[in-house]
């Protein structure tokens, strides 16, 4: 019995000073949280779950590093706000994931990005087709900005979900079978759009009869 009321007592206890701790060292979504700030987070939880798990530990050995933690996030904080090139070093920088239109392979192996992370955040803005896209810049914190294509009045915002047809030099079958098409009838238009080299293409659609092709960059 005594164990138990132990438990619960440094349960409310460290759940206080996790709160506390939280609140000095300042408010941010959940997918705004730098590197820095994931890391100390994960620590506080694993020494506060430590701390209950074994009674036996003295209370005071799990609160000084969590203290000491939250010291060292403030002050990397601070320092971070008082140099760019210090803030640079700790977050990182963003990465241009498409610019005016041309996706960056390069950039996207560097961050070791494929087009499924950037289709599925392009969908989470209500985004359909990359052919959309002039910029995509992705941030420091792994949330993409995305700034759209200027569209005239002549040339409509995409209706359909991009389906890629080849990916990396690939052409996925599955994806031809449920547009109707075949494997001859990718490669015979592509040649038509002047395209004769398929693993020189990292990435391909067809939407509204029309082709979104992004050559991989020149090595």
């Amino acid at each position: 019995m005594e164990n138990f009321l132990q438990i619960i007592f440094r349960t409310l206890i460290l759940y206080i000073l996790i709160h506390i701790i939280f609140r000095i060292m300042g408010k941010r979504e959940i997918g705004e949280l730098s590197i820095l700030d994931l890391v100390v987070f994960i620590m506080i939880g694993e020494l506060a779950v430590v701390a209950i798990e074994r009674p036996n530990v003295r209370i005071f050995d799990a609160i000084l590093p969590m203290v000491i933690l939250m010291l060292i996030q403030i002050s990397m904080a601070f320092f971070s706000l008082k140099s760019k090139k210090f803030r640079d070093l700790v977050d990182g920088k963003p990465s241009i994931i498409i610019n005016r239109g041309k996706v960056d392979e390069d950039v996207m192996r560097k961050q070791r990005y494929n087009f499924d992370d950037l289709m599925t955040q392009l969908r989470e803005k209500d985004i359909r087709s990359i052919a959309d896209v002039e910029f995509a810049i992705l941030e420091s914190s792994g949330s993409l900005s995305v700034i759209e294509k200027q569209m005239t009045n002549n040339e409509p915002k995409s209706g359909d979900i991009t389906i890629p047809l080849i990916l990396d030099g690939t052409i996925d079958e599955e994806n031809l079978r449920k547009i109707n098409k075949t494997n001859l009838w990718l490669r015979q238009e592509l040649k038509k759009q002047g395209y004769r080299d398929i693993k020189k293409i990292s990435f391909c659609s067809f939407e509204n009869g029309k082709f979104f092709v992004d050559l991989m960059d020149e090595q």
